[in-house]
Order: C-alpha cells, then structure tokens, then sequence
C-alpha cells in the first residue's frame, strides 16, 4: 500500500489549500508532475521541456514524504501524470500496486540496469554524506562514528528518515552494513551527544550553514555541493566506512490521461540536455555517458541495502528511530 511510506508527519504537513491550489491551476493541456527537489531542476527542466514541445508543464514541489502524501490524499482523484522522488522504495511500492504505467525509454541505453526497471528509471542519484563547517572549533569528522566524540556534543544535526527518504536509506544501510546493534547503539550515543533531528534535509543544513551547528550527520549532498559552489564554508565528506546512495526514480502513473505526452518528458529529462541540467544540479547524471561534476560511484565506498528486508520492517525502523529523539 502506498500509506505504508508515509509518516505521520507528512501526512500532518499536507494541507486542504496546497491541493486545492494545483488543482485550480491544472488543466487538460498541461503535463502535471510531483517532484522531490531540486527546485531549480525541476523548474529548469520543465521550461527547457515546454520551450522544446510546446507543452505546459504545472509543477509541485516539496519533499518526498509530502509528494507521497499528496499522491495518498488524490488517490480518489489523481492530478499527477509524473511523479519524480528521493527514495527508489517509493517506486517499487508503487509499482507493486500496480499504479504505474510501464515504459522504457529509448534514451535510457545507458542507464545501468540496476537504477530502471520496467516502469520507473533514475533522473540521477545523490549519496549521503557528512558536512562541515569550516569555520566551526570542531575537526573534520572521516566517519559516522566519529560523531559520538564529545568535541561534537550538541554540534550535529540529522535529517528526520520519516521525512526524507535519503535519511531512511542511510539508516537502512547502517542496519545492512553492520547490524541492529551496531547501528541503534551509534544512534543512540549521537543522540546522547546532543544530535538533534529537526525535520527535513534543508532544516538539517541550515543550522550548519549558519554556523548554529558544526555537522550534518547523513546529508544529502548535491544541496550541500551546490551550497560550497557559492561559496560557503563547508566540506562535503564521503565516510571511510561507506555510504549509501539515493537514486531519485521517475515514474508515469498508470491513472494519466496524458501518458504520451509523461513518456516525452521522460525522455527529455534522459536525452543529453536534461542529463547535463542534472549533472548541473550535482547530482550523477542517471545515463552513464554524461560527466558528473560530483565524486561519482566509482569514486565512493558503497554500502548495499537490502531494500526488501529494510521496507519490511520500514515502520519498526521509524518507530525505534523516533523513541530515540523523543517524538
């Protein structure tokens, strides 16, 4: 079911007025897609999609736990025909209630195999990662663990994982790579140490970027990426140990009355202009063949998932997590 990827939270921060406000501006004409950000992607790719098609495009734009929360609340109505999110689970689940339309772009003939399937293929892929601030009187940490150092005491931040499908996947990681109690028994001294979760990526980084906090535990980091491109003092740091990485499915809903007109934005977002307006967002382009201007897979330690174990038990997990902070 769709619901069991959502958090209470998400569905608490979805209010009557965000969908009566796309509702009143789609229409018939116009390709309607649900995106997890960048925000300045999916507004770049939509202008360059219209300006090369001649087709609107509305946009909604929020994190994965509201994209999905909102897909939840229309499921009597659907107004998305795209939806494009943070967390590959959200289009496995989807895709095992039968709510997507399968395609396989002709442009995808160089995404690997394991970032598309049948009916959902990767925009790019983002990993998890550690940011530091420069000008903080902290070190600069080289592993998750390092954090548990009281140099670091109430010093670190971390993404809400039942709000940001990224932050899910690194916990997920943890507990593959190296245990329940390993992974709880980190969490639990970070959180001893002052960690404070205060909801989703952007709330996570912010204090940090302000210089409030001296590290992110577990950042996504293209924003932290676009964030030291413009200038700000931080470091974006790739654990020693291994992280995990976040492929952003797209996906066409089996409900689209537009299904031709999806597929072409599917297309688009694949061909070497919207690869190159994702390597521009530093995320790794999804097709192989265009050059990131981020460390690459080949360049990180990965740590693998197992997604169908960790989805099993998704809601055990966020439970434990939240009797951690509390919430």
């Amino acid at each position: 079911m769709l619901s069991r990827l959502l958090s209470r939270s998400a569905l608490v921060s979805l209010t009557g007025a965000a969908i009566f406000s796309l509702g009143s501006q789609a229409h018939a004409q116009a390709l309607t897609i649900y995106s997890a950000g960048p925000n300045s992607l999916i507004e770049r790719l939509a202008a360059d999609f219209t300006e090369q098609t001649n087709i609107d495009v509305n946009v909604f734009q929020s994190t994965t736990g509201q994209v999905m929360a909102r897909l939840e609340a229309e499921r009597a109505n659907p107004l998305a025909d795209v939806v494009i999110s943070a967390s590959w689970d959200s289009a496995t689940s989807l895709s095992e209630d039968g709510l997507l339309h399968a395609y396989r772009s002709s442009n995808a003939a160089t995404v690997p195999d394991f970032l598309q399937a049948g009916d959902y293929v990767a925009q790019g892929v983002s990993a998890l990662s550690l940011v530091w601030n420069q000008n903080s009187d902290t070190p600069p940490p080289s592993d998750w663990s390092d954090l548990v150092d009281p140099v670091y005491a109430d010093q670190v931040t971390m993404p809400d994982p039942a709000q940001s499908g990224a932050a899910f996947e690194l916990v997920a990681g943890l507990l593959t790579a190296t245990g329940e109690d390993a992974t709880w028994s980190l969490l639990e001294a970070l959180m001893d140490n002052g960690m404070v979760v205060p909801g989703p990526n952007a709330r996570a980084l912010n204090p940090v970027l302000q210089g409030a906090k001296s590290v992110v535990f577990g950042a996504v980091d293209y924003i932290a990426l676009t964030q030291q491109e413009s200038g700000e003092a931080i470091e974006v740091i790739f654990p020693e140990s291994g992280t995990v990485i976040a492929p952003r499915p797209m996906m066409i809903l089996e409900s689209s009355a537009m299904q031709h007109e999806a597929e072409q934005f599917i297309d688009f977002v694949l061909s070497d202009q919207g690869q190159q307006r994702v390597a521009e967002s530093y995320l790794m382009p999804a097709r192989s063949d265009i050059e990131a201007q981020r460390p690459t897979l080949n360049e990180l330690t990965l740590i693998d998932i197992d997604s169908e174990a960790m989805n099993e038990q998704r809601d055990v997990i966020l439970a434990r997590f939240r009797g951690l902070t509390g919430g």
